[in-house]
C-alpha cells in the first residue's frame, strides 16, 4: 500500500559572479537523507560545497520542525494534536496564507482540513476495505477551511479538525531553499522536490530539461513547474482509490486526469494548484483558476 509521496531535492548549483573561477576550484558534493518523509538529495558543485550543503540541510531540518507531519513535535503536529498554536511560527502562517489564497481559486477544492479523511481512508486500506459512505460523511463534518482561526497571533482548529500540507509543503520547501541559496548570491540552480523550482538556468546556458509526466520536455528557467496525478500514488493495492481527495465528496479524485502539470514563479503556489486540477472537471476550470495568480500557466493535462 502506497500512502506517501516520494520526493527528491537535487540542487546543482555554480557561482553567477565567477564560473571559471567556481569551475576550476568547485567540489561536489552529494547528500542523501530523509525531508518530509521522503527520501532527498542535495547535489552542488561550488568551491564552499560542504558548507553550502550543511546550510541547507540545516534549513531543511528547520522547516521540517515547523512543516511536517512525520516529527510528532512539529508545529503542525503540535496544532493537530492540541488544536491550537499560539504564536505560529512565520512559515507555518505564509504556508497557510498561500494555500487559502489557492483554496478561494479553486472554489474550495484545495483543503488543507482534508487530513482527517486522509487518515480514514489510509486506515482503511490497512484493513483491506473502503470507508462506508456513513464514515465519509462523519469525517467529512471535521472538514472545511472555514472553519479555521488563523492569525499571527495563534492557530485554531475545531475539535476532530487537522491540517495537511501534502500539495503545497514540497513546493514550500523548494522555495525556501532556492530564496537562501539565492540570497548567497547563487544562480543556474535546480532543485526538485517532486516539483522542480529554477533559479537560472543550466550553468552552460540554456534552461533546465525537465521532463514532465505527459512525456513532455520543458525548458525551466527562473520558474517552478509541478505536477500532480490522482493515481500516482494509491492507498489501494489495485489503484483505484487516489491520494488526491475532493474536500467536497470525501471522495478520491475521478479520473478526469491521468496528470496536470502546472509552472508558476512559486513552487508552492503551482504544486497547489497542480493538486487542485486534479479535481477541476476540464482544462478550462483548470486555466480560470490558475489566472488569479500572475504568471500561472497549465503546461500539460493529460486524460
Amino acid at each position: 500500500m502506497l500512502l506517501t509521496r516520494r520526493r527528491l531535492i537535487a540542487i546543482s548549483a555554480v557561482l553567477a559572479t565567477a564560473p571559471a573561477i567556481a569551475h576550476a576550484s568547485a567540489a561536489t558534493r552529494f547528500w542523501t537523507g530523509q525531508a518530509l518523509g521522503a527520501r532527498a538529495s542535495i547535489r552542488i558543485t561550488h568551491p564552499e560545497a560542504e558548507t553550502i550543503v550543511s546550510r541547507v540541510m540545516a534549513e531543511i531540518d528547520r522547516l521540517e520542525n515547523i512543516l511536517s507531519l512525520y516529527r510528532a513535535n512539529s508545529a503542525l503536529c503540535r496544532l493537530n494534536r492540541d488544536g491550537h498554536l499560539q504564536d505560529p511560527p512565520f512559515e507555518l502562517l505564509e504556508c497557510l496564507s498561500l494555500a487559502d489564497a489557492v483554496h478561494l481559486a479553486s472554489g474550495g477544492r484545495f483543503d488543507p482540513t482534508v487530513q482527517p479523511l486522509w487518515t480514514l481512508w489510509a486506515q482503511s486500506a490497512a484493513n483491506g476495505t473502503r470507508p462506508g459512505p456513513a464514515d465519509v460523511d462523519r469525517v467529512r463534518g471535521n472538514v472545511g477551511w472555514g472553519k479555521v482561526k488563523l492569525d499571527a497571533a495563534a492557530i485554531t482548529l475545531h475539535p476532530g479538525m487537522a491540517l495537511t500540507l501534502n500539495g503545497i509543503g514540497q513546493g514550500y520547501v523548494a522555495d525556501r531553499v532556492a530564496a537562501m541559496l539565492e540570497a548567497e548570491g547563487l544562480t543556474d540552480i535546480l532543485i526538485d522536490t517532486g516539483e522542480f523550482r529554477a533559479l537560472g538556468g543550466q550553468p552552460g546556458g540554456g534552461g533546465w530539461p525537465v521532463r514532465l509526466e505527459s512525456g513532455q520536455r520543458l525548458p525551466l528557467r527562473q520558474r517552478a513547474v509541478a505536477t500532480s496525478a490522482p493515481l500516482g500514488t494509491t492507498f489501494d493495492q489495485a489503484a483505484r482509490d487516489g491520494h488526491i481527495l475532493d474536500p467536497l465528496t470525501g471522495m478520491p479524485a475521478p479520473a478526469n486526469w491521468r496528470s496536470v502539470s502546472v509552472s508558476a514563479p512559486s513552487a508552492a503556489i503551482a504544486d497547489a494548484l497542480a493538486t487542485a486540477a486534479c479535481l477541476m472537471p476540464d482544462a478550462g476550470s483548470i486555466v480560470a483558476m490558475n489566472a488569479r495568480f500572475d504568471g500561472v500557466r497549465l503546461e500539460a493535462a493529460s486524460v
